[in-house]
C-alpha cells in the first residue's frame, strides 16, 4: 500500500526557519554589496590627494571628546556644595596661579582639604555629604594614575604652606583650578 506523504507537525517550524534563513541570507548579501561599494570608494579616495588628506586626518588625529574634561563631574558637585550653610571650616587653599609643573600637587592639596570637608560633614550630618564624597572619590580616581616625581614636588609648595581660607574661598579657588585644568 502506497502511503501519501503527509505534512508533519513541524512543518510550520520548518517554514519559519526557512524564512529566517532567507532573511539572513538577504542581509548577508546586502552587507557584502555595501562592503564592496565602500571598499571601492575608499580606494578611489586614496588615489587622489584630497582623499589621502582626509584619510590621514581621520585616522591619525587623536580622538578627544570635545568639551569633556575628566574633572567635569567634580565641577558639577562643587557647584552643588558651594552654597552649603552646614560647612564652616578653614581650609588650606592652593593658589590658582601656580605653574603647570605644580598643577598635580595643587589638585592633591584640594583633594586633601576635601577630605577635611567630608569629615566635617560626617560629624555634623550635613545635607551635602554625598556631593562632597563624590568630589573626593572622582578627584582621587582622576589622579590615581599620576605619580609625583621628586623634581616636580620639590619645586612646589606643600599643602600646609598655603594660606588658610574660608570654605567659600576654597570652593572658588578649586573651581578656578579645575577650569584651568579643563582648558588644557
Amino acid at each position: 500500500m502506497l502511503g501519501t506523504a503527509r505534512p508533519t507537525r513541524n512543518s510550520a517550524g520548518a517554514l519559519s526557519r526557512l524564512k529566517t534563513q532567507k532573511t539572513h541570507l538577504k542581509s548577508i548579501c546586502l552587507q557584502y554589496q555595501l562592503y564592496l561599494l565602500l571598499n571601492s570608494l575608499f580606494f578611489c579616495l586614496l588615489k587622489n590627494e584630497m582623499g589621502l588628506i582626509i584619510f590621514f586626518l581621520c585616522a591619525y588625529v587623536p580622538k578627544t571628546a570635545a568639551g569633556h574634561c575628566k574633572w567635569a563631574e567634580v565641577l558639577k558637585d562643587l557647584e552643588q556644595i558651594k552654597t552649603s550653610k552646614d560647612i564652616d571650616v578653614s581650609l588650606y587653599t592652593a593658589n590658582t596661579d601656580e605653574g603647570k609643573e605644580c598643577q598635580e600637587p595643587v589638585m592633591r592639596c584640594f583633594l586633601l582639604e576635601t577630605k577635611v570637608i567630608l569629615q566635617e560633614c560626617l560629624i555634623k550630618n550635613c545635607s551635602k555629604t554625598q556631593d562632597v564624597l563624590n568630589i573626593w572619590k572622582i578627584g582621587n580616581a582622576s589622579l590615581e594614575n599620576n605619580k609625583l616625581n621628586s623634581t616636580t614636588s620639590a619645586k612646589c609648595k606643600e599643602c600646609e604652606e598655603y594660606e588658610e581660607k574660608s570654605f567659600t574661598e576654597f570652593i572658588q579657588s578649586f573651581v578656578k583650578v579645575i577650569q584651568k585644568e579643563c582648558k588644557h
